[in-house]
């Protein structure tokens, strides 16, 4: 009988509740705890969205619809397993666990498209470093699947969508968006950049888009420059430009989380509202079956193609 592939799923991770914020910033920080005044604002933050974001319901929720497809596919057996960056369970907890499960290959994909050495890369040396000390298992790794043509295909239909929604769709601008990352990146060809580029330019393509361009958004305040232009100066310039409505197509996320549920549909609604501009955003893939065979598609072809690390 023939050993289950492992399946790793990774994320960032998020608070179960208000009193989790400080623990979960304090690892963020490697071992720093947040200030008074930036713990009041994230807890602000948490607040205005409800007091808990949704993220690991809608991960759970994930990696769930997943083992169905994967399951379904008649392809090897697997067994899934969540490890997140920055909250239990954690990567290396569930490393080991595969481990003590006796699984000696493993898949390993990160819920985010786009590929930097500083975001996906870090998630992987994580789970390469836990399974070298414990002596498996080996990994292959989707290293970045933003043009998988399932993924393209509901990004596309999403933006469709929201373009649908405004009252001159040809007129509108979209803004394609993906998590800010420290400008240093540049200096080492990481391709994180050029990968948003890419699979907004083709979503464009698909939809024959007169009008888009591409944001930043949720810099963290580290004391050093981030990637911009940030999302709400492009849409104070876009006033400027005369433009009426815009989309936003947060395409580095694949789930409602604090950085859409505050940062796109409070922040950046609220300063659209005081511009005149009509916002609308599209809808997040959360566990849409469609998508989540997307990261299927992925997985099978790593097994088949990719390198053992």
């Amino acid at each position: 009988m023939t050993t289950p592939l492992g399946v790793l799923v990774m994320a960032y991770g998020t608070p179960h509740n208000l009193e989790e914020v400080l623990p979960y910033y304090t690892h963020i920080r490697h071992g720093r705890a947040p200030s008074d005044e930036q713990l009041a604002d994230l807890i602000r933050r948490y607040e205005a969205i409800g007091g808990v974001s949704p993220l690991t319901e809608i991960t759970q929720a994930q990696v769930r619809g997943l083992e169905q497809l994967l399951h379904a596919d008649g392809g090897r057996d697997v067994s899934l397993y969540q490890g997140m960056k920055h909250i239990a369970p954690f990567i290396e907890d569930a490393v080991e666990q595969m481990y003590q499960d006796g699984i000696t290959e493993a898949v390993g994909i990160v819920l985010a498209p786009h590929y930097s050495k500083m975001s996906v890369g870090a998630y992987e040396k994580t789970a390469l470093e836990t399974a070298k000390k414990l002596g498996g298992p080996k990994f292959r790794f989707v290293h970045q699947w933003h043009m998988e043509p399932a993924f393209l295909d509901v990004l596309t239909a999403r933006v469709g969508e929201a373009l649908h929604l405004c009252a001159n769709p040809k007129d509108a601008v979209v803004v394609f968006s993906a998590h800010s990352l420290p400008e240093r990146i540049l200096q080492t060809d990481d391709p994180y950049v050029r990968q948003l580029h890419e699979s907004g330019e083709e979503v464009a393509r698909r939809l024959q888009l007169n009008h888009y361009q591409f944001a930043w958004q949720s810099a963290g305040q580290t004391g050093e420059p981030w990637l911009g232009p940030d999302i709400l100066d492009v849409l104070r310039s876009l006033k400027e430009q005369g433009v009426k409505e815009v989309v936003s197509c947060s395409q580095g996320f694949v789930a409602d989380h604090l950085e859409v549920l505050y940062d796109i549909d409070i922040e950046a609604k609220q300063v659209a509202k005081e511009l005149g501009i009509h916002l609308v955003r599209t809808r997040q893939m959360n566990d849409d079956p469609e998508f989540l065979r997307a990261l299927r598609n992925a997985i099978r072809k790593c097994e088949q193609q990719g390198d053992v690390e």
